[in-house]
């Protein structure tokens, strides 16, 4: 119980701040070139001053900027995304035919990410100063270094063109009508390139963390009286060692869920997936204003619990967070 208390009350402090992204993000637009309706006008091949100022009218746009920000907030509270100009749709539709791609794509790339890069972490802590240290620490410096755009392009370039090993981009195979375990496949098998780009930076993070905080716990005292007491190395490892170096690890997890949205603009972009990242930079480039403020409150809402997952999962692994002490 107390644990739930905790996360609400680091879930409540997170509201504020999701306010003033949104209103800041809001009046940050507004400075931009240009309207929705100047880019509805520009698809539509353009069109005459007086359809254009009815359109301003209809969408609300002739209205001051404070009033227009009143309305959305107003909108806000009932949890109306408002609708969008550009895909004609409301754009809670438009975000949730979206969703489930980004959400697969960044649960299945923090998962690889988190995973190998714990696994090699322990690895290089385990064989300190020797090749294997060596070896993955040097690798996690250049997935570190090396833009995942980069990444994407090289992989489809290699593995996609050259070796025909995987397929360069898309969610899944149009028009093949999988359905069942056949579609869950293909889609897994589109995933493979786009997962490794998103995941191969995080991945080189987690792993420095894991290491440098597997030294220091294995430095400790009671890793030194469960030594002496005759465990052997790997449990010493597996039941003392390993519980107390991941909490860096799962606090960076949260921090890294923002950052990791951001990182699948680009991803989606390079693979043509049909994410709320690649949604987002079509919004900003057609200046569809609701549809863009609606992926941002839900990618926040996103960040949101994911670190409230963290939070509950931390205090599992530390009870001292829990008691105070």
């Amino acid at each position: 119980m107390r644990i739930l208390l905790l996360a609400l009350r680091r879930l409540a402090a997170s509201l504020p701040t999701l306010l003033l992204i949104l209103v800041g993000l809001f009046l940050l637009l507004q400075l931009a070139p240009g309207d929705t309706v100047d880019a509805l006008v520009a698809q539509m091949g353009g069109g005459d001053p007086a359809m254009i100022e009815q359109l301003r009218s209809f969408y609300g746009l002739d209205a001051p900027v404070l009033v227009q920000l009143g309305r959305y907030l107003l909108r806000l509270v009932t949890l109306d995304l408002g609708f969008s100009a550009i895909y004609g749709k409301p754009v809670a539709d438009v975000i949730l035919e979206r969703l489930p791609v980004t959400l697969l794509l960044m649960a299945t790339a923090l998962s690889f990410a988190f995973a190998a890069g714990m696994g090699l972490g322990v690895v290089a802590a385990r064989r300190v100063n020797r090749w294997p240290d060596s070896l993955i620490s040097t690798l996690g410096l250049v997935f570190y270094a090396t833009p995942s755009f980069w990444f994407g392009m090289m992989g489809i370039v290699v593995f996609a063109v050259r070796l025909s090993w995987l397929p360069a981009g898309g969610f899944e195979e149009i028009g093949s009508g999988n359905e069942g375990l056949t579609r869950v496949l293909d889609i897994a098998w589109h995933l493979v390139l786009p997962v490794a780009t998103l995941a191969l930076t995080y991945l080189a993070t987690y792993l420095r963390i894991m290491r440098a905080s597997m030294l220091e716990v294995m430095t400790l005292d009671f890793v030194r009286t469960a030594r002496a007491k005759g465990l052997g190395e790997t449990a010493v490892v597996l039941r003392h060692v390993l519980r107390n170096a991941l909490l860096p690890g799962v606090t960076l997890m949260g921090l890294q869920a923002g950052t990791m949205l951001g990182g699948s603009v680009v991803v989606e972009s390079v693979f043509a997936l049909p994410g709320l990242g690649r949604l987002a930079y079509e919004s900003v480039v057609q200046r569809d204003v609701n549809t863009l403020l609606g992926i941002v409150f839900v990618s926040a809402l996103l960040v949101i619990a994911i670190n409230f997952i963290v939070d509950m999962l931390y205090a599992k692994l530390d009870p001292r967070i829990v008691t105070g002490s």
